[in-house]
């Protein structure tokens, strides 16, 4: 009988079950639980977030793209503008790079601030790699999706994450930032940004929340949101939710400002 008994699975370590349907409650739970215990073990209070195009190369790749292109291997538009746009991931290392430095001259024994990005390629390897060239711990909330997203090499091992669900990801994004910076991107970055708006115009979002948008003529060829305003389907005010700026100094005064104001005396974590 005791034989019988061990070979018994535990409803916990029963995988055909965890991975069923009907285990789909603690799954989602499960991606709340592990990442706030992993939180609460390296003392992480609160994030500074980066959104950005996953598409994006440092200036050193751009250029060698661009040498290779016109020494006839490869693509010479594609090439020349990797080029052009490498400046985003530039400016995106340097603003986490800074605000790196910045956070941890804090006081405390909890970290604030930590750069958080997807955890992927590029505008994301760019914080991480900003980051993490200043020396401090920084995040990857990472997605398991078709078309895989591998992570960056810079996200410090013990903060890289790999969610299953999309909802739960984006929980971890908002529930810990105090300020977010969004560099020019695609549908994602699209779907992060105006997600972010919302929760801040229903004020789903109590605690203020500065956001950047990083890259004015980029953002003002995609963005018409004056045309919103002209219909009167936002108001005059939901303009104001963000700051436009194509300056690395200009972006980090109004965050380090914004955060010595309103976040430094509040304690971390919370919607």
């Amino acid at each position: 009988m005791p034989e019988n008994r061990n070979r018994l699975l535990k409803a916990y370590e029963n995988l055909s079950f965890l991975h069923g349907r009907s285990a789909r409650p603690v799954r989602i739970l499960a991606e709340y639980l592990e990442p706030e215990s992993r939180f609460d073990d390296l003392n992480v209070s609160d994030t500074i977030v980066f959104f950005g195009s996953a598409r994006f190369v440092s200036r050193e790749d751009a250029e060698k793209a661009v040498a290779a292109a016109r020494a006839g291997n490869g693509d010479l538009d594609r090439a020349e503008r990797q080029l052009r746009m490498s400046r985003y991931y530039e400016d995106a290392r340097t603003l986490a790079h800074r605000l790196t430095a910045w956070s941890k001259e804090l006081e405390g024994h909890r970290r604030r601030f930590l750069v958080c990005t997807g955890g992927g390629p590029g505008i994301m390897e760019a914080a991480n790699r900003g980051a993490s060239e200043a020396k401090g711990l920084n995040m990857g909330l990472n997605i398991s999706i078709p078309e895989e997203q591998f992570e960056n090499p810079y996200v410090t091992r013990q903060l890289l994450f790999e969610f299953h669900y999309f909802f739960m990801r984006k929980f971890w994004f908002a529930y810990l930032a105090k300020a977010i910076v969004i560099f020019p991107g695609g549908f994602g970055t699209l779907d992060e940004l105006f997600e972010i708006l919302t929760l801040v115009q229903t004020e789903k979002l109590r605690k203020r929340i500065p956001i950047v948008l990083y890259g004015r003529d980029y953002w003002d060829k995609v963005l018409n949101l004056e045309a919103l305003l002209d219909h009167g389907t936002i108001d005059p005010g939901d303009l104001d939710l963000f700051f436009r700026t194509d300056s690395v100094d200009e972006a980090y005064d109004f965050v380090t400002k914004e955060l010595s104001e309103h976040a430094l005396q509040q304690p971390g974590w919370g919607l």
